[in-house]
């Protein structure tokens, strides 16, 4: 290992300063209140919550005075100024709080469904309202599209970008990051482990390989500086640990450490039955 990596990200004047190993809920996670919480202590405050009740959002509701301490994300999955207003005030309930730090327009993969949500009287002046009012902080988009997505980030409207990043997947550096970056845009990428690929050897190891571990594939995606904040989505404790390891050895990866993981990414990316 090398120097340290930068520990903190600074998303926006209104937000607290965040650690940049960042914590996500799926639909699928069986993790426990007391896990959440758990992480929280260890300093994981930006929290990304997948939008349905689960331990992350119960964790949040019961944080009392300590909310203002963690920067709370949420994945928005509204498409009109209807379904907006219904989805927001369910946050807020579920969340138990009467501001959200940030949310991102779920999964936007269309430029047609950029100009609805952009379009007068769409998701985004509902959003842009909420800003006015001081409830909402960032608007954010999360996409697989990169060029697309590139091209929204310079439209004005969004605050911040959700991509996929990883060893595998790594046309961020090309079409986001030096977007972002000209902006001064954070960037939180999601699907650190290529959806655990990147885990398992390739048909084209040698036998002495060793696969990198979960937090190699989340300290690959650190070493990034145009990434403020790399989610880790761990589905049960022991994953979840796991990942929390990273926290006592922060650290850069070595130049040979880095290619020996961007050579295993390529291989993942020739086998994978599926690569999207």
């Amino acid at each position: 290992m090398g120097d340290s990596l930068a520990r903190w990200a600074v998303l926006g004047h209104d937000l607290p300063r965040v650690c940049r190993l960042g914590l996500a809920t799926r639909g699928n996670s069986r993790l426990k209140v007391e896990d959440v919480e758990h992480a929280i202590g260890r300093g994981l405050n930006y929290l990304n919550w997948c939008g349905n009740p689960d331990a992350l959002s119960q964790a949040v509701a019961a944080l009392g005075a300590g909310r203002e301490r963690v920067a709370v994300a949420a994945q928005f999955q509204a498409r009109c100024r209807r379904e907006a207003e219904t989805e927001w005030k369910r946050f807020l309930r579920q969340l138990r709080t009467d501001y959200i730090n940030a949310l991102t327009l779920y999964y936007v993969e269309s430029q047609a469904e950029w100009d609805a949500l952009a379009a007068p009287g769409g998701v985004l002046d509902f959003l842009d309202e909420r800003k006015r009012e001081g409830a909402l902080r960032l608007i954010g988009l999360t996409s697989h599209q990169r060029k697309l997505a590139a091209g929204w980030a310079g439209a004005g409207r969004l605050d911040m970008l959700m991509i996929r990043y990883n060893a595998a997947h790594r046309g961020a550096e090309r079409d986001v990051f030096p977007v972002t970056a000209a902006l001064g845009m954070p960037v939180v990428t999601f699907t650190g482990l290529r959806w655990k690929a990147l885990l398992e050897p390739t048909p084209e190891a040698q036998p002495a390989f060793r696969p990198p571990t979960a937090a190699e594939c989340y300290r690959f995606c650190l070493a990034n500086p145009h990434v403020a904040v790399a989610l880790a989505a761990p589905a049960i404790r022991s994953e979840l640990d796991h990942a929390l390891t990273l926290l006592d050895d922060w650290t850069l990866p070595s130049a040979e450490e880095l290619q020996r993981l961007r050579a295993h990414g390529d291989r993942v990316r020739r086998h994978a039955a599926e690569f999207w």
